[in-house]
């Protein structure tokens, strides 16, 4: 049996058909014309967008591997417990390097002393393991507000420059600056909004991806406990 329990995706069988260059071009030009439109009050939206998906890439890549097929895991660790191979049970474990199995193969090691001792070991493992799948998922929410406030900030600084403008303007040049200032304003109030949505659904994701994935190591480790004083208790002599 393998004993490889990484979570893998399925792999889409329709994938959306690749931009010709001509599209791919376009679609950066008019990219680049809007954030030039946009000015000053683009950047600090560009440095929140740039940390936001960065946050998400890294989440993803570390929840997704910290996932695993807990029934295949636990099957395992039954027949390999069960037939008195606990040094097979925790092989599985450490061929497999997930915060899960990483936690159930502390309870492992301390097999043959008292059931505190075995729990004691997992919560020790737990208090390590679970604030790294908890880590920076949080910040995505501060990134979505931050977005928002930067959004709106360089929307105000675009309408004050736009009517600044206009003030000063000749007559034949008032419809141009208005025209600018708004633009400014409106590309802010726009790249920010959309910055904001990203960071979002990536927190709403992220976030019950991270639920899903400590529920299962809470699921397992009490299984396991389980198993552990099961088997203790078949190995024992009958009076």
């Amino acid at each position: 049996m393998d004993p490889r329990l990484h979570f893998r995706s399925a792999q889409t069988r329709n994938r959306i058909p690749d931009l010709g260059p001509s599209e791919r071009k376009f679609m950066l030009t008019s990219i680049s014309t809007h954030f030039h439109q946009g000015g000053v009050g683009m950047w600090p939206i560009l440095f929140t967008s740039v940390v936001t998906i960065a946050i998400i890439v890294e989440r993803a890549i570390y929840l997704f591997r910290s996932s695993v097929d807990k029934d295949k895991l636990l099957a395992l660790l039954k027949s390999q417990v069960m037939s008195g191979n606990v040094q097979g049970a925790i092989k599985v474990c450490s061929g497999n390097p997930t915060p899960m199995t990483r936690i159930v193969q502390a309870g492992l090691m301390k097999f043959n002393k008292s059931d505190d001792e075995v729990q004691a070991a997992m919560d020790e493992a737990a208090l390590r393991e679970l604030p790294k799948i908890n880590a920076r998922t949080p910040y995505l929410a501060m990134t979505a507000n931050f977005a928002v406030m930067a959004g709106l900030l360089g929307t105000i600084g675009g309408m004050i420059g736009s009517f600044g403008s206009v003030a000063s303007a000749d007559s034949g040049n008032r419809a141009t600056e208005l025209a600018n200032g708004i633009a400014e304003a409106l590309n802010c109030t726009f790249f920010g909004i959309f910055t904001s949505l990203v960071a979002l659904l990536g927190f709403s994701l992220l976030q019950g991806k991270t639920t899903h994935v400590v529920d299962d190591i809470n699921e397992v480790t009490v299984q396991v406990v389980n198993l552990v004083t099961s088997h203790r208790a078949q190995m024992q002599p009958s009076a």
